[in-house]
């Protein structure tokens, strides 16, 4: 018999808080583009407006209706919602204002580590409550987004080297 494999952010740099997921996702929608650079005016022999390739984005993964409940445990979602909430929070004010996100490492099962990245945004839809109103079933959506090797400066507090190919999603070869 296997041994069901969660989905999980694990925190590989700044102040996050691991997440695991209570049910594995049913899809993950990845996504990524090139940006373009087109001049005012300028057209090609065609009549064609001229494109110069700029370079590709960031690739962005987005989870959506991931189930939360905490209806047999009697807590409530939030509790278990926290550190993904607090994963946007991070720089609220004073010093935090300094602070960079908190890089994850999104993991699930044999492929290991899909994308090293943060949580760019977060939408959760309460569906479930106690009769004394304490939430207790979520369906949550997020959106995360790869987060390339830090370069170490003073101050910054972060490694100075990154294993990019561990990191990698594999899966495109590269």
């Amino acid at each position: 018999m296997t041994n069901l494999a969660k989905a999980q952010l694990i925190p590989i740099e700044g102040e996050g808080a691991p997440f695991e997921f209570m049910f594995n996702p049913t899809k993950l929608t990845f996504s990524q583009q090139v940006t373009l650079n087109q001049e005012d005016g300028a057209r090609t022999e065609e009549g064609m407006p001229k494109v110069t390739y700029g370079h590709p984005n960031p690739c962005s993964l987005k989870i959506s209706d991931v189930v939360i409940d905490t209806y047999e445990s009697g807590g409530s979602v939030f509790d278990k919602l926290a550190p993904l909430v607090q994963a946007l929070r991070f720089a609220t004010g004073g010093e935090g204002q300094k602070k960079r996100a908190p890089i994850y490492l999104f993991t699930w099962g044999a492929k290991g580590a899909y994308m090293r990245c943060f949580v760019k945004s977060i939408n959760w839809d309460l569906t479930m409550f106690r009769p004394d109103g304490t939430p207790v079933r979520a369906k949550v959506s997020f959106d995360l987004e790869e987060a390339g090797n830090s370069i170490s400066q003073p101050g910054m507090g972060a490694p100075s080297s990154v294993d990019r190919a561990a990191f990698s999603r594999s899966a495109f070869g590269k």
